[in-house]
C-alpha cells in the first residue's frame, strides 16, 4: 500500500501516544504537555485561517528558539501554509528582500525583533502581523498579540485541507553565499524522509531530552522540529546560548542531546574550564556538529574531560540538510585515541543517501584521500529547488553530474569512500556557524568612496573558527596613507549589514593578485592566510 509521507504526522502521533507528556520546557518556565501544545497550535491554525491564509500561503516567523516557533510551523503546515523561518540577525533592509522575494502573507514575531520588521512594513505586502508578548515590544506599529490571538479561537475551528507529499511546505532561505538569499523549497516528503533519518542516525527516542543551542530557523533547527517532536522526546527553549544557563538546563533537566557549532563548543569548553561545573543529570549526554570537524582537541576535551559522546555530520541547506556522518561505531573504540582519525571526518552517506566526490567531467575521483572533487547527492532528503530561480536550480543539479546536486564544496575520498571536507568552491566564510558572503560584503565595500578593489576572505580565528579580512587597494592607491582607516572600513560593514556578516581584520594592499584576464585571484590569499594550518576551510 501506499501512505502519503506529511509532515503534519510529526505532531499528529506525539499527541496521540504522548499527549499527556511534556513536549516542552518554554524559555518563561512553563512545562507543556503534547496535547496543551497540539491545541495551542490548532488555535493558532483557525486565527490564520480567519485571517485569509490559504494552502500555498507563504507564513514567515522571526522568533529565536521559543515554543512560538515550533507552534506557528506547525500551524502554518497543517493548514497547508508554507512554513518560511527568518534568521533573527539579519537586518531590515535583508529582510524585505526575503519577505518581498517569498511573497509573504503572514509574519510572527517576537517581541524582542519587531525593530527588524517595523521600518520596512510599508515597503512589503505583509497583511498580518502577530506578535508574541506585544506588550513588551518597543513599537509604534499594530500587531496583534499572540496569545489574545489564539485565545479568540475554537482548536475545533481550523480545516485541514487536502495534501500531497509533493506539497511545498517550508523555504528556509541560504545566507546570501552566492548573492543574494535563496529560497530553499522543501516539501512533505523530503522534510519526512529527513526527519526519518535524523531521528534514525542521531538514535533519537522518546526518552531523549533535547536543548535548543542551534537556531530553529537554520533549515528548521536541521530538521529537529520535526524528528524530536514525532518521536515523542522534550524540547527544552532558550532564547539565546548562554554557557552557565546551558550547563544548569544540562543538570537540573536532565538534558540528552544537543547540536552546537563549534563555537558554542568552544564557550561551553571554557564556561567548564573555568567554573568547573557539574556536566550531566540523569542522563549520558550527546553532543553534534555539523559541517567543518571542530579541532581534534576540542572533541578530546568533550569526551575525555567533560564525558559527553560528540558526533560530527555534514550537509548543507539545500540537502536537507544532513546527508552524511562519521558517528558510526563499528568503526573505531570509544577508548582508543585512533577514534578522532574516523570523528573528524565526514564520513559516510546515511541510509538512502548517495554522495560522490567527482572532477570537472562528472568522474569519481580517485580514492586516494588525496585528489580533490566537488561533493555531490542525491537522496530523498535534497531540495526541490531554489524558490522562483529556475536557472540556479538547474545549475545546481546538472553542472558536473546531471541529476545529483552540486554542493559547491571540495573533498577527498578514502579507500573506504570515507569522505573528508578539504576546501570550498564557493567564497563562503563560516563564522561562528554561520555562513557569510564575501561577495555580499565586497559589494557594500565597493559602496565606500574610498575603496578602489576590495577581495573578502576567510582567516583563521580562535574564536569564531574563521572570520571576514578584507584586502583593500585605497582609492588614493597609497596602502601606508590611505584616506579612511580600518576602524571606519569596519564600521562601513556594520552600518549596512547584519552585525555577524561585518569584516574584523582589514590590510590595506597596493594591488590583488590577478589572472591574466583581470580576474583577482583570491586562493593565493587563503593560502597567505591560512600558511602553517591543516586546512584552509575554517573551524567554524
Amino acid at each position: 500500500m501506499e501512505k502519503p509521507l506529511l509532515a503534519t504526522e510529526f505532531l499528529d502521533r506525539a499527541r496521540k501516544y504522548f499527549g499527556g507528556h511534556e513536549a516542552i520546557l518554554t524559555v518563561e518556565g512553563e512545562r507543556l504537555t503534547y496535547g496543551e501544545l497540539g491545541e495551542r497550535v490548532d488555535r493558532l491554525s483557525a486565527a490564520l485561517q480567519d485571517r485569509g491564509i490559504e494552502k500555498g500561503d507563504r507564513v514567515a516567523v522571526l522568533d529565536p528558539n521559543t515554543h512560538y516557533q515550533l507552534e506557528t510551523a506547525y500551524a502554518a503546515i497543517q493548514i497547508g501554509a508554507v512554513h518560511t523561518p527568518l534568521n533573527y540577525r539579519l537586518t531590515p533592509e535583508e529582510n524585505k528582500y526575503i519577505l518581498d522575494d517569498a511573497g509573504i502573507d503572514a509574519i510572527v514575531c517576537d517581541y524582542d525583533f519587531v525593530e527588524n520588521i517595523d521600518p520596512i512594513r510599508e515597503a512589503v505586502g505583509v497583511e498580518t502581523y502577530i506578535c508574541t508578548d506585544a506588550d513588551r515590544a518597543d513599537t509604534d506599529q499594530e500587531w496583534a498579540d499572540f496569545e489574545a490571538v489564539i485565545a479568540a479561537y475554537d482548536p475545533e475551528e481550523y480545516e485541514r485541507p487536502e495534501m500531497a507529499e509533493d506539497d511545498l511546505i517550508t523555504i528556509n532561505y541560504t545566507s546570501g553565499t552566492t548573492g543574494d538569499p535563496k529560497g530553499v523549497m522543501r516539501t512533505h516528503r523530503c522534510e519526512t524522509i529527513h526527519a526519518y533519518l535524523t531521528a534514525h542516525q542521531q538514535s533519537i527516542t522518546s526518552d531523549d531530552v533535547y536543548y535548543w543551542t542551534l537556531p530553529m530557523f537554520h533549515v528548521n533547527g536541521w530538521g529537529h522540529i520535526f524528528a524530536i517532536t514525532g518521536v515523542g522526546a522534550r524540547h527544552i527553549c532558550a532564547r539565546g546560548f548562554d554557557p552557565g544557563r546551558t550547563f544548569e538546563k544540562i543538570v537540573d533537566e536532565d538534558v540528552s542531546y544537543m547540536c552546537c557549532a563549534p563555537t558554542v563548543m568552544n564557550m561551553l569548553i571554557e564556561y567548564w574550564e573555568n567554573e568547573d561545573p557539574q556536566t550531566t543529570g540523569d542522563n549520558d549526554l550527546r553532543i553534534a556538529s555539523g559541517g567543518a570537524a571542530p579541532p581534534e582537541q576540542t572533541m578530546r576535551t568533550l569526551e575525555d574531560d567533560i564525558g559527553w559522546y560528540f558526533k560530527h555530520m555534514y550537509g548543507s541547506t539545500e540537502t536537507g540538510p544532513l546527508i552524511v556522518t562519521s558517528d558510526y561505531s563499528r568503526l573505531f573504540d570509544q577508548s582508543d585515541d585512533a577514534r578522532f582519525d574516523i570523528k573528524n571526518r565526514q564520513g559516510f552517506a546515511m541510509l538512502g543517501t548517495e554522495i560522490d566526490v567527482v572532477d570537472e567531467e562528472g568522474n569519481t575521483v580517485p580514492r586516494d584521500d588525496e585528489t580533490i572533487g566537488e561533493i555531490v547527492v542525491r537522496g530523498n532528503q535534497i531540495m526541490e529547488g531554489y524558490w522562483n530561480k529556475p536557472e540556479q536550480t538547474e545549475q545546481a543539479f546538472s553542472a558536473r553530474r546531471e541529476g545529483w546536486f552540486h554542493t559547491g564544496d571540495l573533498a577527498t575520498l578514502d579507500e573506504d569512500d570515507m569522505l573528508k571536507i578539504k576546501d570550498r568552491k564557493k567564497d563562503i566564510i563560516i563564522s561562528g556557524g554561520e555562513n557569510i558572503s564575501s561577495l555580499q560584503l565586497e559589494d557594500c565595500l565597493y559602496n565606500h568612496p574610498e575603496v578602489r578593489e576590495v577581495a573578502i576572505v576567510p582567516a583563521p580565528s580562535e574564536e569564531w573558527g574563521e572570520t571576514p579580512k578584507a584586502y583593500i587597494v585605497p582609492k588614493n592607491g597609497d596602502p601606508d596613507n590611505p584616506d579612511v582607516t580600518a576602524e571606519e572600513i569596519i564600521e562601513f560593514t556594520k552600518a549596512h549589514l547584519a552585525d555577524y556578516k561585518a569584516v574584523r581584520i582589514v590590510e590595506f594592499v597596493e594591488d590583488l593578485p590577478k589572472t591574466s584576464t583581470g580576474k583577482i585571484q583570491k586562493y593565493e590569499l587563503r593560502e597567505q592566510e591560512w600558511e602553517g594550518h591543516d586546512q584552509m576551510v575554517g573551524e567554524g
